[in-house]
Order: C-alpha cells, then sequence, then structure tokens
C-alpha cells in the first residue's frame, strides 16, 4: 500500500482531525492551522505564534487549539481558553475533547529540542476552563482517542513504546492498564477504529502500524525514506487514513526543509470515536 501525496509544502503537519466533511491539521513549526477539502484545496484557518498542535471542538461548536510554547489552550481568535503553563513540565503537544468539552492535553515533561533526559509527566485535563492533572507518571503523553461510547480513553506514550488504556467516568480517569506494547518504536499520533483497533503514526520508525489490545499489529504501512507523526480516520466512509509525514520533526530541519506532507491511504475499517 503506497499512500498518495495530497498535499505538499509544508512545514511539519500534525495532528489531523475529520470534521463535517474537511481535514483540519496544524501546521505546527510555520505557525498555522489549515483546513483540506477532499479535493487537495487548503484554506489557513488561523495563525498561532506559539505553534499550533492539538485542536478540538467544545459542544457548542467552537474551536480548540493548542498553542505549544505558550503552553496554553486557546480558542480560534486566540484568546486564552486555559492556562497550563503550572501543569506541564515541557511544550504542550496534542489533545482530545470528550463530547462534553472535556480536554485531555498532553505534554513533552522535558525539553525534547535542547536535548534533555525524557522523564515523566501529567496527562492534563481543561473542564470549562479550569486546568487539573488526570493522570500522572506517563512518558511524554502524545496522541489521545476516546472509544465509542465515551467510557475508555487510550493514550499513546511514545517514550515508553506503549499504548495506554484508562476507563473514563464523567472525566475522571481510573483502571490504568497497557493496551499495547509497541517495543522499537515511537507511537505519536493515533487513531481509533471500528473493530477497536488504533492505527499508530510510529515518529522515526518510518511506517504506521494497525495494533489491536494487546499489541497484535495486523497492517503495516512503509513509508521509505519519510516519518508519520500523525493519522486520522476520514473521508465520507471513515475508510481514508490521512497521514502528516515529513522528513525531520527537528524545527532547524523542517522549516528549511518543508518536506512535509498530507498523505492518504485506503483502508478496511472505518474510524471510530473521538478525535
Amino acid at each position: 500500500m503506497i499512500p498518495e501525496t495530497i498535499l505538499d509544502n509544508l512545514v511539519f503537519p500534525e495532528c489531523p482531525r475529520w470534521r463535517h466533511g474537511e481535514l483540519y491539521f496544524s501546521d505546527q513549526h510555520d505557525s498555522r492551522v489549515w483546513v483540506l477539502d477532499q479535493t487537495g484545496k487548503a484554506r489557513l484557518l488561523a495563525e498561532v505564534p506559539g505553534h499550533p498542535s492539538g485542536l478540538g471542538w467544545l459542544p457548542d461548536g467552537s474551536l480548540l487549539i493548542v498553542s505549544m510554547r505558550e503552553r496554553r489552550v486557546l480558542r480560534q481568535d486566540l484568546s486564552v481558553y486555559a492556562d497550563l503553563s503550572r501543569l506541564a513540565a515541557g511544550y504542550l503537544n496534542d489533545m482530545v475533547v470528550d463530547r462534553d468539552g472535556r480536554a485531555y492535553v498532553g505534554n513533552f515533561g522535558f525539553d525534547l529540542d535542547g536535548g534533555e533526559t525524557p522523564k515523566p509527566t501529567a496527562l492534563a485535563k481543561i473542564e470549562n476552563g479550569a486546568a487539573s492533572i488526570a493522570a500522572a507518571d506517563l512518558w511524554f503523553p502524545n496522541g489521545a482517542v476516546i472509544a465509542p461510547g465515551g467510557k475508555m480513553l487510550i493514550v499513546a506514550e511514545t517514550f515508553a513504546a506503549r499504548l495506554t488504556a484508562f476507563a473514563l467516568d464523567q472525566g475522571i480517569l481510573s483502571n490504568r492498564r497497557v493496551f499495547a506494547e509497541l517495543p522499537g518504536l515511537f507511537p505519536d499520533g493515533i487513531c481509533l477504529d471500528e473493530e477497536g483497533a488504533v492505527w499508530v503514526a510510529c515518529a522515526g520508525n518510518k511506517k504506521v502500524v494497525r495494533v489491536m489490545e494487546g499489541g497484535k499489529i495486523t497492517h503495516q504501512i512503509p513509508l521509505q525514506e519519510r516519518s508519520a507523526y500523525a493519522c486520522m480516520l476520514g473521508g465520507d466512509d471513515r475508510r481514508d487514513l490521512y497521514l502528516c509525514t515529513a522528513r525531520d520533526h527537528r524545527p532547524q530541519r523542517t522549516v528549511p526543509l518543508r518536506s512535509g506532507r498530507i498523505e492518504r491511504a485506503r483502508v478496511d475499517v472505518p474510524g471510530a470515536g473521538l478525535p
């Protein structure tokens, strides 16, 4: 399976979201949020000087945008929805928002670009603009999904090479367990399908994998000289797997390279859950 390129000349695309027949995504190191239609035409939605990352919607339809370097979550007009600077030990990254408007936001936990040694950090929760810790002792909590019915949250722990699941009840995370060990891989962005499998963009591993609970990998999509940093199931039947790819993740490399692409592959099982 060879993905087709839908859009190129991006810097570092991340955090794709499918909504109302269009793909939303952050071009993280270019400080922009874009919307892409199914024909490949893109329009600029917002410019975020603090570098945009995770995206999600409140029940009233208003868009939330993670501002990585500010360690804040913003509204589309760039007003501050929540400040996570006291909770996040590193830059913010991905986010998932549940049906009731609670947002769950990961962070690096350390200075990745500066070469600091990795250390555990917390997954934050934002409810009605107030931030708190939802779960502690996670190794680079990254992409996250919420299963249909809203009773389970799965988060990628990039530097622990695993997916971790929690029971979810009224915004409370409990009963932590390993959903899948992924030895040798660096799970980044993730999305869920109707069979309960998770598509995982493996940062630095130059492939995307589909994994079942317990760790069985059922499908792999090799990417050769590129890595995928996030993925999203979209399209009219939710069987188009959109990939955010680039040759490098480091800001000093991605800006001059402009190697970022949105690519797309056709899969068998439709997407499910959130985002």
